[in-house]
């Protein structure tokens, strides 16, 4: 090889890697379907050249190339009874958000509070151009981003809402905005109103008087140290709570309703979908080639497991299923005896490579923000069941925009499913809702894989993105509402009443007229 050639491989490479960027993200709950957004993320930007530090509880199973992993699954585990869909449906385990928020910020503490991440945090040659952090209720990850002094991007496993663009704008308004945990969708009623207002205070009452005090303990205890070791100043846990750079959102309109958004909230939903559908197994292929009448697929998601069901409902559930013409197939976690001829169970199913084929008529979901964009993605109408978070919500929407039913968690729920499961197959309006809705949903500009990617380097290549950050965050809510002018009006109409008192008052009136004599 010539100089010049030598010359010109070594300009390109120094080329290459000057757009090389190391990137921390730490989406530590051990939960599949976050490890799932987690990994989407990571391959996006691996494949883009870039570093990837990733601290998790569920370890990919297979290598990433360019990604280190530290791994805390030992020291972080789902508490076992909160996905037990009998304990549920028993209501011997609550899963309302009072009950689940304290596992939450336990989770938080242990993930920052072990030996891989201290570890990890005290060696001064790790060095990060930017921090992806999973917020979960809280926002203690944002210390990373102190320790590391670098840019800070949250990622939202979820549709926008308040408590998320409280941290990069301001709180939306209740009238015409649900929360996370309620099953409303706007327009909202009079009744729905006043819940939701009283939703947004409550939870920024626990914020406020619960979370935030646990963040704060747990930033000076186990990330101050760190920063200081470092030799950088030691910023308020306020100040870096509320510094992120933006927001990247698992969402997109197709799948949620129009939401007024600031320019650093990102909606990237459908960016771990693989855009090679997967070949499906063959004994699965031959399952779905048999189905003169096409299939359902039946999934609880990654976290429930339809054995815990209670056994009279699993053996309603296959009578029901017996029933139809249809070819069923139902990701279960074990075998199930006695099935009809048309109920197929898969211990594992490829989901998205199942959804993607013509003779898939129709989905039946806990309604994870997965699945439904799965499902959207690939235009399958579904039925869903929710159990708990933000599954209800999801379902909510879908049914508002007409490409869903809901079918309670119950004991009754195999005679709900089969009422449901007739109209939706018989109606095909369900089907024709959610081809639109899925030629909305592909409709980009480019694929939401590429805007994550675009964005991460966005927020590096300027230092931090500050010219996307609007001034409703800093802006005091008294200023928002003119209280100020309001009370400088109210000294001034003061101020004249006094006056006007004063003048017509008989000393008043004697000051006056022996001005006028003197003038």
């Amino acid at each position: 090889m010539s100089k010049w050639a030598l010359f010109l491989v070594s300009v390109l490479s120094s080329l290459y890697l000057s757009n090389a960027y190391k990137i921390l993200v730490a989406c530590p709950l051990p939960g599949k379907s976050h490890s799932i957004l987690a990994e989407g993320m990571l391959n996006h930007l691996s494949r883009a050249g870039h570093e990837v530090t990733y601290i998790t509880a569920i370890v990919p199973d297979k290598p990433i190339n360019g990604v280190t992993v530290v791994d805390i699954s030992e020291y972080l585990k789902l508490p076992t009874n909160m996905m037990n869909l009998k304990s549920i449906m028993d209501k011997t385990h609550k899963t309302d958000i009072l009950t689940v928020l304290p596992s939450l910020v336990n989770m938080s503490r242990n993930a920052i509070n072990n030996v891989p991440v201290q570890t990890f945090l005290s060696d001064k040659t790790q060095q990060f151009d930017a921090v992806i952090a999973d917020w979960m209720f809280n926002e203690i990850y944002a210390g990373f981003s102190g320790v590391f002094n670098c840019p800070l991007i949250w990622l939202s496993t979820v549709e926008p809402h308040w408590m998320m663009l409280q941290l990069v704008d301001e709180t939306p308004n209740p009238s015409y905005s649900a929360d996370i945990s309620s099953g409303n969708v706007p327009p909202l009623t009079f009744s729905q109103r006043l819940k939701e207002l009283g939703l947004q205070i409550f939870g920024k009452l626990i914020k406020t008087f619960y979370i935030d005090g646990i963040d704060q303990e747990i930033y000076e205890k186990h990330f101050v140290p760190h920063i200081r070791n470092r030799g950088y100043p030691v910023p308020p846990f306020e100040e870096l709570r509320y510094n992120a750079s933006l927001v990247l959102s698992n969402s997109h309109v197709s799948m949620g309703v129009a939401t007024r958004l600031p320019p650093n909230y990102i909606p990237i939903g459908g960016y771990h979908i693989d855009p090679v559908v997967k070949p499906l197994p063959k004994d699965l292929q031959k399952i779905i080639d048999d189905a003169k009448h096409g299939f359902i697929y039946f999934s609880m998601g990654s976290n429930l497991r339809s054995k815990h069901l209670p056994a009279e409902v699993k053996q309603d559930l296959l009578n029901m299923f017996g029933e139809l013409k249809q070819t069923v197939l139902w990701k279960f976690e074990e075998d199930l005896p006695n099935r009809p001829s048309n109920v197929h169970i898969l211990k594992w199913a490829p989901q998205q490579s199942i959804l993607a084929h013509e003779k898939c008529i129709l989905f039946i979901t806990h309604g994870g923000l997965l699945s439904t964009t799965e499902s959207i993605h690939f235009g399958v109408p579904t039925l869903g069941i929710p159990v708990f978070g933000d599954q209800f919500i999801n379902v909510a929407r879908g049914v508002k925009k007409g490409y869903a039913k809901k079918v309670d968690l119950s004991y009754t729920m195999a005679k709900d499913l089969k009422v449901a499961i007739q109209e939706m197959i018989n109606d095909p309006r369900y089907m024709t809702k959610i081809k639109e809705l899925s030629f909305i949903y592909h409709h980009r500009t480019v694929s939401p894989g590429q805007e994550l990617v675009h964005w991460v380097e966005h927020v590096v290549k300027t230092g931090g993105a500050r010219h996307l950050r609007t001034h409703a965050l800093t802006t005091p809510w008294y200023q928002k509402f003119y209280l100020d002018l309001a009370i400088v009006l109210l000294i001034i109409i003061i101020a004249i009443k006094h006056l006007f008192r004063y003048v017509c008052s008989s000393k008043g009136k004697k000051v006056l007229a022996n001005y006028k004599k003197q003038n």
